[in-house]
């Protein structure tokens, strides 16, 4: 009964005394690429509410491309004026960093997400439907797949454009997570990104139950790991005291200057510390997809629509190594001698398992998704660098990589059967010789994911294995050599398939694409060659933007 009064005594007073609690102060413009962003994305829900069926399509495609780009340029408004540099500070209350690799990762996702709308926007490669084109998304999601009620949505000529505010609650979710400042914020944003992606993962025209499949999985997985987040996130608060990346490292590395009487039987405790870092590392992790936190990966590749795929596989990796480098570079430097070890052990196994179980594969979605793993263990190893050199190949990696994979998966969509989209590799035999350039841009981007020279792969892994080699990894280089050598083989594979085999009679066709497609398929192989021939420009920024802000 005392505890109740004085709860009450003490809310009396606060609110007797105006002043005492101050306004929160919020820097708009330096938030403003989050909010352009989340702004639009209400707007969309606002459209799907009053603007007519037929009119939809036209108006959440205007809008998603005129927010991204507005965004992009207040990213670029920012750097410009200094924020990614000598005006690099917190912001929002302690909740945001605005620096360096905030903004470079921010410009990247928002690169990345336009040359995604325009995957999702494709509306040529199926045949119409009852005289109306569609696209690679569901008539009507809610409905059991091929019953009457969306057997009836696709003779109406039904089209999902929810799909646009979606991807616009993802990004700007994705926008958050590399610059949050504290964990609370860091989860709000994970889920924020999150929930739409296991959304969008069910929404597939084709192969229905796969694709819900597919996002049940996700869902099941990413709860989990939000749960380990979570739970980390509690005990490292029980540890320092305080949320905020900059208390927890003061604390780690000076000890617990004032004790807060209600967490002094914890504050200070190493098992506090290393349980919970291990399990923030472990939520952080499964959205990378590193081994042993990849089970997900595959199978939803494989089963959510194709343009949705190319979309995660690029920006999350994008959105979640940024929030990873933060993590180990701002939070927990003062355990380095801890964490090293195990993320040297999560590093050579994502390297290898990701290389050899994508020999074994039969189809290109799946092929790509344990490629993808193997890129999550080189990534790792310029995390793993420890220093300025090692922050700005990962910077660097993460946007020469994005692009490959955003082009390699817009190439994917081409290729089609009467079932839709042909992802056994067998039926890709002989596609060289039934569709010349396709194949060639194709082959493009399984040699910069192989890292050939004078492709943009080549130039990241070079850059990720100097800065790893120079902070004292050469073993972990060695590691990451082989696994390379490996990957080349089933690469090198899918080409010697494509253009020394004799095409099948009954053989996929590849669709004409609309300017859309066409546009993001030439964007992602002109980044893939310019990243490659001439990446010092690049290179130069990334280092400029290598520096935290704490």
């Amino acid at each position: 009964m005392s505890s109740v009064a004085s709860v009450h005594s003490l809310w009396t007073v606060a609110a007797g005394t105006p002043g005492k609690i101050p306004a929160p102060h919020i820097e708009y413009a330096e938030l403003s690429p989050a909010l352009i962003v989340f702004g639009a994305a209400v707007a969309g829900i606002l459209v799907e509410a009053a603007v007519p069926r037929r009119h939809r399509y036209a108006v959440q495609l205007l809008l998603s491309l005129v927010a991204l780009a507005a965004a992009f340029a207040a990213v670029i408004g920012l750097a410009a004026a200094g924020f990614g540099s000598s005006k690099a500070h917190i912001a929002a209350m302690g909740a945001l960093a605005v620096d360096g690799p905030a903004l470079f990762l921010q410009g990247t996702l928002l690169l990345v997400s336009l040359v995604a709308v325009f995957t999702f926007a494709e509306r040529r490669l199926d045949p119409a439907a009852d005289g109306n084109r569609v696209d690679s998304f569901a008539a009507q999601p809610a409905a059991v797949p091929g019953g009457p009620a969306e057997q009836a949505a696709v003779k109406a000529g039904f089209t999902t454009t929810e799909v646009f505010p979606l991807l616009l609650f993802a990004v700007g979710g994705m926008l958050v997570f590399p610059a949050a400042n504290d964990l609370l914020t860091l989860f709000i944003a994970l889920e924020v990104f999150s929930l739409p992606l296991y959304i969008l993962c069910a929404l597939a025209r084709r192969q229905r139950l796969l694709s819900q499949e597919a996002a049940v999985k996700y869902f099941l997985l990413g709860a989990f790991s939000s749960a380990f987040l979570l739970f980390g996130i509690a005990l490292l608060y029980g540890y320092a005291g305080t949320v905020t990346y900059a208390g927890i490292a003061e604390v780690i590395s000076d000890g617990a200057k004032q004790i807060d009487p209600a967490l002094a039987g914890s504050m200070g405790s190493d098992a506090l510390l290393l349980i919970g870092g291990a399990l923030v590392l472990m939520g952080l992790l499964f959205k990378v997809g590193a081994v042993p936190f990849h089970m997900w990966t595959p199978d939803v590749y494989q089963g959510a629509p194709t343009p949705v795929t190319g979309f995660m596989a690029a920006a999350t990796k994008v959105a979640a190594f940024g929030a990873l480098l933060r993590l180990l570079y701002v939070v927990l430097p003062g355990l380095r001698w801890d964490w090293r070890p195990v993320m040297w052990g999560v590093a050579i196994i994502t390297m290898l398992g990701g290389a050899i179980v994508a020999i074994t594969q039969t189809d290109i979605k799946r092929l790509l998704a344990y490629s993808s793993i193997a890129h999550a263990g080189f990534i790792l190893a310029g995390t793993l660098a420890t220093s300025e050199d090692g922050i700005s190949s990962v910077l660097f990696y993460l946007g020469a990589y994005s692009f490959v994979t955003l082009g390699a998966f817009a190439v994917v969509t081409l290729v089609r059967d009467a079932g839709g989209e042909a992802t056994q590799l067998s039926k890709w035999a002989g596609l060289g010789r039934r569709s010349p350039l396709v194949a060639a841009v194709f082959a493009v981007f399984l040699l910069a994911f192989a890292g050939i020279p004078l492709t943009s792969g080549f130039a990241g892994k070079f850059a990720v294995f100097k800065a790893a080699a120079q902070s004292g990894a050469g073993w972990l280089v060695v590691v990451g050599v082989l696994a390379s050598a490996i990957a080349a083989f089933f690469y090198i594979r899918v080409i010697v398939l494509m253009f020394f085999n004799e095409p099948k009679a009954e053989g996929p066709t590849v669709a004409v694409p609309s300017p859309l497609t066409t546009t993001a398929i030439t964007i992602g192989v002109t980044a893939t060659l310019v990243l490659g021939l001439a990446p010092q420009y690049f290179l130069d920024l990334a280092g400029q933007a290598a520096t935290f802000v704490r």
